[in-house]
């Protein structure tokens, strides 16, 4: 018994994979990429000397028409070739024997769609290949031009003076709130999320399998300010949203060490004054004896005094690689791929590669590039030693709002432990960077 298998796949809308396990005692293996060339040869071959089983994935394999897989389908029967699909092992479609095959006119019906399919499929590829936007609506902020987004003048100052909101005060409901009431542009958190994360705010196009080209429009977020997004966005993850967005600089940091409870910000009025009294309270405290709150002035102070001694000690004594070493090296990769990308033009002059290879390459490289421009934005500040100095410094906390040292305390502290003795309490500080 003589078996044979032919594998097609479109470089366009396929990643090339690693040879299919039939299942079966395969002789040869016919496989193209692209074109069909090594099918021609399988059919000669047919002709020569018949196989008693073809082994396939797909009908729609056999051509780019439902006249060409028909002929070719009619050519395999009269020389009693057997077909039989294997779907791909990423398929749960259960094998089928084409002797036992539907109506004709039914499966005819079904290579003309799954054909028509394909088409769509390769036309969006092409255009993700010249860096084209996907189908669909322009995101809120810009406008389809004819080969890039552009900005909307009346919506994108929308967008740009909510990203500004957050990175000044490192909350997302807040920001959405803002939002809403200067423009009345009404928006959930949720959405305001995909705007903080999504890469066309920062000029980049994302494509199929997360596949990203960067710089292919105007960004409404620098790069900058786009590393400085995700970093308050990590920051936050630790905390709960109501915390996160909470005006009083220790929400969510505070943590009793007694009881291991968040401890969170309570107000106390007086019918007698409008004076307000704030307090840290453990939330879920567990003890019989309930741990008693703290003055949120007291502790407040404390943290200043002591980030200032501990933050300079603490970062000095951080092993970890330069960040110049890293960025350096990473950049040299980047430059490397560019070059690549510019001699691409010149090789397919010489006709080395055909253009369609050429933009498969090109592709390919600049969603390197943009996995590579992503590790850069992750790389913490070069000058994290000096922002330590400057931070440490306890007039700079002084003059800072109590959103502003929000920011600040999140940046660099995890939690705050509260650590309580017999004759009082003390405070320990956890920062980011710590093991």
């Amino acid at each position: 018994m003589k078996i044979l298998a032919y594998l097609y796949s479109d470089p366009l809308l396929e990643r090339i994979s690693e040879p299919q396990d039939w299942g079966w005692e395969v002789a040869q293996t016919y496989r193209d990429l692209g074109d069909r060339h090594f099918l021609m040869q399988l059919l000669e071959d047919c002709e020569n000397a018949p196989p008693d089983y073809l082994l396939l994935q797909r009908l729609e394999d056999l051509g780019d028409s439902v006249e060409e897989v028909g002929d070719r389908l009619s050519q395999l029967e009269s020389l009693g070739v057997q077909l039989i699909l294997v779907p791909p092992a990423s398929s749960s479609a259960p094998h089928c024997n084409l002797d036992a095959r539907p109506d004709l006119l039914v499966l005819l019906q079904q290579i003309q769609k799954a054909i028509a399919a394909r088409r769509i499929r390769q036309g969006h590829a092409r255009n993700r290949l010249k860096s084209l936007p996907p189908p669909g609506k322009a995101p809120y902020g810009y406008r389809r031009g004819k080969d890039r987004y552009i900005l909307d003048r009346t919506t994108a100052p929308v967008v740009k003076d909510f990203f500004e909101q957050f990175l000044l005060y490192g909350s997302l409901r807040g920001a959405v709130r803002y939002i809403e009431k200067k423009y009345r542009k009404k928006i959930s958190a949720s959405t305001g999320q995909r705007w903080l994360t999504s890469p066309v705010y920062r000029g980049d196009t994302a494509f199929k399998h997360g596949e990203i080209i960067s710089d292919t429009h105007t960004a409404i977020a620098s790069r900058e300010e786009a590393a400085q997004i995700d970093r308050l966005l990590r920051r936050n993850r630790r905390l709960s949203p109501r915390a996160a967005s909470a005006p009083r600089s220790l929400a969510g940091l505070v943590v009793c060490g007694e009881c291991q409870s968040g401890m969170t910000v309570t107000r106390v009025t007086t019918r007698q004054s409008n004076r307000e009294y704030l307090y840290l309270r453990p939330s879920h405290c567990q003890r019989a004896t309930k741990c008693p709150a703290i003055a949120y002035e007291e502790v407040l102070q404390q943290t200043i005094t002591k980030i200032c001694h501990d933050l300079p000690q603490a970062i000095a004594g951080m092993n970890i690689p330069s960040p110049e070493g890293i960025k350096e090296r990473l950049t040299t990769e980047i430059n490397k791929k560019q070059e690549i990308i510019a001699e691409l033009p010149l090789l397919t002059n010489r006709g080395i590669l055909d253009l369609e290879t050429a933009e498969l390459r090109a592709y390919k490289l600049q969603t390197e590039i943009s996995q590579i421009q992503t590790q850069l934005a992750q790389l913490p500040p070069p000058n994290l030693l000096a922002i330590a100095k400057t931070v440490s410094i306890p007039r700079f906390w002084l003059d800072l709002s109590e959103s502003e040292r929000r920011f600040y305390f999140r940046e660099f502290l995890r939690e705050i432990e509260i650590v309580r003795q017999s004759a009082g309490w003390e405070i320990e500080l956890i920062f980011i960077f710590s093991p």
